[in-house]
């Protein structure tokens, strides 16, 4: 076994900028011995990707992986440092794979020699800040939608009270309508009662200020209809659904499908991601 301990690694990626696993790589294959393992790091590109890690990461796209079955799916955000690259299709190709290698259970640590071998190949700095990973426990699916130009993705878990639900088209319609929704709406949460009350309590403070001069016996009333429209825009299940212009909630729409399916329909979770929002300051 090669000859060196855990902080030899340490000072290999402080040195060299490479990650954690590349530089443990390159003390095995150089016995140990610290300047060969930053040549063969100099050599595999490990560390001139390293130099590009410090340039801005602005630009990017969305990417998601839904495993077959629809019980696993992965939404990540990819970042770059130019729209040009972002609409590249070796980057794209990139993106793709990652989401389809986190779907299947890979880490951000696993992922690490592909990233660098992806800024060697592309020539500018990439990395891939955020993803989420949802596995559907019961019946239930998970849908993905990336919006046109890849900037803008959702992933949403939907569960059913019965197995035979989950395989009905009518479900499945209002699953993906859903994703939809997130991507249009950008909710915060899914229904008013997730909202911290702190959030509320903050709202009722503002309404109140702003009809301070009205008469005591109508300002409840009007409070009440401005935080009817503060949960219509920020809860998933009070805003209008945008597939019936708005004419029903969604949460009117998801009833008067579970009732034709004679079962109950439930949004577990979903996020909806953005690109630039996990660097913004």
């Amino acid at each position: 076994m090669a000859d060196f301990t855990a902080a030899d690694v340490g000072r290999l990626r402080e040195a060299t900028g490479a990650g954690l696993m590349d530089c443990k790589r390159a003390l095995v294959e150089a016995k140990g011995n610290f300047d060969a393992a930053v040549d063969i790091l100099r050599k595999k590109g490990s560390a001139s990707a390293a130099k590009k890690a410090a340039r801005a990461t602005k630009e990017g796209v969305i990417v998601q992986s839904i495993l077959a079955g629809a019980k696993v799916g992965v939404l990540a955000e990819v970042n770059c440092e130019t729209d040009f690259v972002a609409r590249n299709e070796t980057f794209g190709a990139f993106c793709d794979e990652v989401a389809r290698k986190l779907a299947a259970g890979a880490t951000a640590d696993s992922l690490e020699p592909d990233r660098v071998a992806a800024v060697g190949r592309i020539g500018e700095n990439i990395q891939i800040p955020r993803f989420v990973r949802y596995e559907v426990a019961g019946n239930g699916i998970v849908a993905a939608y990336i919006h046109t130009g890849a900037k803008v993705g959702v992933l949403v878990e939907v569960g059913a009270g019965r197995e035979a639900t989950v395989a009905n088209e009518d479900f499945k319609q209002v699953v993906r309508d859903i994703t939809l929704q997130i991507a249009a709406g950008n909710p915060a949460v899914i229904s008013r009662e997730q909202l911290p009350a702190a959030v509320v309590a903050k709202e009722k403070e503002i309404a109140a200020e702003q009809v301070k001069n009205k008469p005591p016996q109508a300002i409840a009333k009007i409070v009440e209809g401005k935080l009817e429209k503060f949960y219509q825009g920020c809860c998933l299940l009070d805003q209008g659904f945008v597939k019936r212009n708005s004419e029903v909630s969604v949460k009117e729409h998801l009833g008067g499908i579970a009732k034709l399916l004679a079962d109950e329909i439930v949004v577990r979770r979903f996020a909806r991601y953005q690109v630039g929002e996990s660097t913004a300051a």
